[in-house]
This record gives C-alpha cells, structure tokens and sequence, in this order.
C-alpha cells in the first residue's frame, strides 16, 4: 500500500471524522442527522476511504453498521489524529497567549481534595485565563478508559503495584499513607495517644472492602491483629466523608496527603501509630501523546509542590 498514491492524496480529514461519526452512531442515516449532511454524502465519504485503502471498514446489516478489524484499527487512529490535531492547536493558541487555554486531567477523590486542589490553586492564581477540567475516577477507570480514550491528558493517581505497560509514562511525585480522621471536635481528636483497637468499635465511613483503597485499610488493620471493622458507611465521597466526621461520631481512614496539601479544618489526624505502609502517588501520561504546553505546566507545578512538601 503506497502512502503518497493512495492514502496521502485520497484519506481527508472530513471522511475520518464521518467515518467516526458512523462507528459512533451505528448507522450512516443517524450519522448523516448528527453531521447535518445528506446520507448520500455519507456513504460515499465511507465508500472512498475503503477504496483508497483497499479494506472494508464496515459490516453493513439490517438494523445499521458495525466496524470490521480494518475499521476498528482506523478508528483508533482517527482518535490519536485528531487528538494530535487538537493539542496542536492548543499549543499555537497557548503560544499566542499563554493565559489562556484548557486542560482535561484525572484523579480519585481524595487527590482531588488534597494536592491536585493545592495544585490547582497554585496554577490559577498565576494563569487565571486557564480552565481545567477535573474528571473524578478511580485508577482503573483513568488507566483502562480516560486516558486510552484521550478524554483527558493527566491522572494524577497512585502508581504503586501499578502493572507495566509499554503505552505510559510515569512520573513519580510523593509517598503517601493512609492515617486515621476524626471530627476536629470528635473526643478522640482531644486524645494525645489513641490504639487503633481503641476505636475499633467507632462508627466508620470507609471506601468499598474490595476496592485498592479498601484493601490497603485491610491490610493496616490485619498487621496490627485486628479484624478490619465492619463500616457503618461505605462510599469513595470526600465530601460524604467531611460532612459524617463533622457530626463528631464517625472516624475514617484516609491519605495524609489530604490534610497536607489540603485545608480542612473540620477534619484532624488522629495520634493512632499505624504500621508504616506507603504508597506512591504520580502523574501518568500516554507515551506517544502530543503534551500540550498546559499539561507540562501542571507537571512542572505538580513536581515543584511535591518537592517542597518533603523539605
């Protein structure tokens, strides 16, 4: 297959955003109302990409079409490249002026109530023409959906026991560990020393058991010889979380790095020694992803952050 004959001078633009657009909708019809063009128009945009291919790109059936092999495999590459295109453009609006432009990052709840807040704030405050878009998920929803699909840039998530994988880059920023909270003004939170088994029977509001989490939490527990408690509320919520520890009743498990990074004056860190288990928090991106200049300036602020909270 000659490039320059028969892909470089016959593929366009507007035939790969059809040929999306058709994948999306499942039918050139429903396609041809979503682009507001002819169905004709349509079909004819498909027919040509598969002739200057050489590959059927669709198995046409009665209730509309579904993406061959070839078709999924060009789909995939018609993400990156407009991807690639829209970055580009990011980075001449951003050379044009650099207060201004917008940012898709990811992260779980708690991050984004402790360092990515802090990071967020730091940013804003110097580039106030910027806008981020927070996407709230956890690791596996970022790595197995968010990025691969290109909805977002950044995940700022833990990268501990992380599988390897060939498609991401990983930059490593902090150390992390789950502490135990209270109300600032819970009975527990006037203690100078607390035993984790002496809060063991407390009212907990703790993530799912089977979660990354959850299984950390469990662990803490178990090294300690304790069972882990049987939560009273189960939810990822932080702000779920703050308003049942303000109650005074409830007790929890959470990174320190909420409360280091973040402000939280209703929540206290309780004085309960736990067996030190750490985990690393960093930032992942996709490997042959064009960064735009917003996502290296939230790494470049991220990594700063992260270096001075260890001084």
């Amino acid at each position: 297959m000659q490039w320059s004959e028969r892909i470089g001078r016959r593929l366009k633009l507007r035939d790969l955003h059809i040929l999306m657009a058709v994948a999306k909708a499942g039918s050139m019809g429903r396609a041809a109302a979503d682009l507001a063009i002819s169905q004709p128009s349509v079909s004819k945009a498909i027919a040509d990409v598969e002739h200057a291919i050489g590959l059927q790109l669709f198995d046409r059936r009665k209730r509309g079409v579904e993406p061959t092999l070839y078709g999924r495999a060009l789909l995939q590459c018609g993400v990156a490249v407009f991807d690639d295109l829209r970055q580009g453009v990011k980075q001449l609006e951003f050379l044009r002026d650099p207060t201004i432009g917008e940012l898709r990052i990811g992260c779980n709840e708690s991050l984004s109530a402790g360092f990515v807040a802090a990071v967020l704030d730091h940013i804003s405050r110097r580039h106030p023409g910027i806008v981020i878009h927070l996407v709230p998920a956890d690791r596996g929803m970022l790595l197995d959906r968010e990025l691969p699909q290109r909805a977002i840039e950044l995940a700022v998530t833990t990268i501990s026991a992380l599988d390897p994988q060939k498609d991401i880059d990983v930059l490593p920023l902090f150390d992390d560990r789950f502490v135990v909270m209270a109300g600032a003004q819970s009975k527990w939170a006037k203690r100078r020393k607390v035993r984790l088994r002496d809060i063991l029977g407390e009212p907990w509001v703790l993530p799912p058991a089977d979660s990354l989490p959850g299984m950390r939490i469990a662990d803490i527990f178990r090294t300690e010889g304790l069972e882990p408690p049987q939560a009273r509320i189960v939810t990822y919520s932080i702000p779920l979380h703050q308003h049942l520890l303000a109650t005074e009743a409830f007790v929890t498990m959470l990174p320190a790095s909420m409360l280091r990074f973040g402000k939280h004056p209703l929540l206290k860190q309780l004085p309960v020694a736990t067996p030190e288990r750490t985990f690393s928090t960093g930032v992942i991106r996709l490997k042959n992803r064009t960064l735009g200049p917003l996502a290296q300036l939230f790494i470049d602020c991220a990594a700063k952050i992260a270096k001075a909270a260890k001084r």
